[in-house]
């Protein structure tokens, strides 16, 4: 079983090679804060929001996936919750560190690769990701659902946001196939609602919908193009 374990991690591992690098693709990505990136805002996502204030979300453990510059995890922990946020690039994870110092909010900011964390079993009552599930290459979905069944205690949620098909900050529609025939995930796959319910089809389903457009002058981040969706282990 060992051996079959590591032939299996030996392989993930090729896999991965053939794309690339995400570590050193973030770091420059993150390393000018004045780009005009949307997700550089301070605010929170709309969906994340609504969860807590419909209070699907109830104060407890958080572990984020891909927080970027911490806007959702700064937002949680300002609410109550416990939350570890996970990114694999130094440079936005120096950032959300300032952020969150900045506003005395207690954060524990993580850097590393999701598929490296240390996760003591059934630690988290949520789960959220905003932005990371569709950077994930076909090849390790499968990992990730592991990893958010092996964090969450029975009865925790499970919430993403993620590119809808052909939205305007990505979403492409290509094949699994096509991902490695081209060795690129065309900058994040897009997701509609099938998929999403397909690909988490082992939790029960809360809700699957498309996220709000907000305006600018809004407290939170709504935009079109995303689709948003909150699971519950059993």
């Amino acid at each position: 079983m060992g051996r079959l374990i590591t032939e299996q991690e030996d392989l993930l591992r090729v896999l991965d090679s053939l794309l690339r690098e995400p570590k050193f693709f973030w770091d420059d990505f993150y390393r000018d804060r004045k780009r005009e990136v949307p997700f550089f805002t301070v605010k929170p996502d709309e969906n994340l929001v609504e969860y807590v204030e419909r209070n699907i979300f109830k104060q407890g453990n958080v572990l984020e996936l891909g927080c970027g510059p911490g806007r959702n995890a700064i937002y949680l922990a300002n609410k109550g919750f416990s939350v570890d946020a996970v990114d694999i690039s130094k440079e936005t994870i120096q950032w959300a560190s300032e952020r969150a110092k900045k506003e005395n909010i207690d954060v524990n900011f993580i850097c590393q690769n999701i598929f490296e964390l240390n996760i003591q079993e059934d630690s988290y009552d949520i789960v959220y990701d905003s932005g990371c599930f569709h950077h994930i290459a076909p090849h390790r979905r499968m990992s990730y659902i592991q990893l958010i069944q092996r964090a969450l205690k029975s009865g925790g949620y499970f919430a993403i946001t993620c590119f809808s098909p052909n939205g305007e900050y990505g979403g492409a529609t290509i094949s699994d196939e096509e991902v490695y025939r081209s060795l690129s995930l065309k900058g994040g796959l897009g997701y509609d609602e099938t998929k999403l319910r397909a690909v988490f089809k082992d939790f029960k389903e809360v809700e699957i919908r498309p996220m709000k457009e907000i305006t600018a002058s809004a407290e939170t981040l709504g935009l079109a193009g995303f689709m948003t969706a909150v699971f519950q282990k059993t």
